[in-house]
């Protein structure tokens, strides 16, 4: 089974690739055998990903872990645009994941959770990754969540 038919059994589909702002930036870079992908907010499609204000104030937990899913796709999706085709990543490696948060909240890690369950459910060991989940005061339009990551490929 590929990656996709698996992303697909999982009940999940890549956004539409998107536009970067600049031409300075783009959404994967590869080095070596290493991909580093930029961080991501969720693109906006019908699932409703796209969540605006902080966690743990007009955001609920659950609803920035399904942000960060929507992080993971479009992760997934500059993958496929950069190297051509998810089965040939080979490894996660580590993602960093922000959580725009309220004053008190505690639980980043639980949010990051919903990137990191896209990972681990497609490549299963090779999925489980390091990972680092950082409360911050504000993110790029408003969004509640971005998620950056390394990944090996072949």
């Amino acid at each position: 089974m590929t990656i996709e038919e698996r992303l697909a059994e999982m009940g999940l589909e890549l956004p539409p690739a998107r536009a970067w702002a600049n031409s300075n930036r783009k959404g994967a870079v590869c080095s070596g055998n290493l991909l580093f992908v930029s961080g991501h907010t969720p693109t906006e499609f019908p699932e409703g990903y796209r969540i605006e204000g902080a966690v743990g104030a007009s955001v609920s937990t659950t609803d920035a872990r399904h942000a960060a899913q929507g992080c993971a796709l479009a992760i997934l999706r500059s993958i496929v645009d950069e190297i051509g085709s998810l089965d040939r990543v080979t490894r996660v490696v580590k993602l960093l994941g922000f959580v725009k948060s309220a004053p008190g909240f505690h639980d980043q890690f639980s949010v990051i959770d919903g990137a990191s369950d896209v990972f681990a459910g497609l490549w299963g060991e090779a999925g489980v990754h390091a990972r680092s989940a950082i409360g911050v005061f504000e993110l790029p339009r408003g969004q509640c969540v971005e998620v950056e990551g390394v990944f090996e490929f072949r």
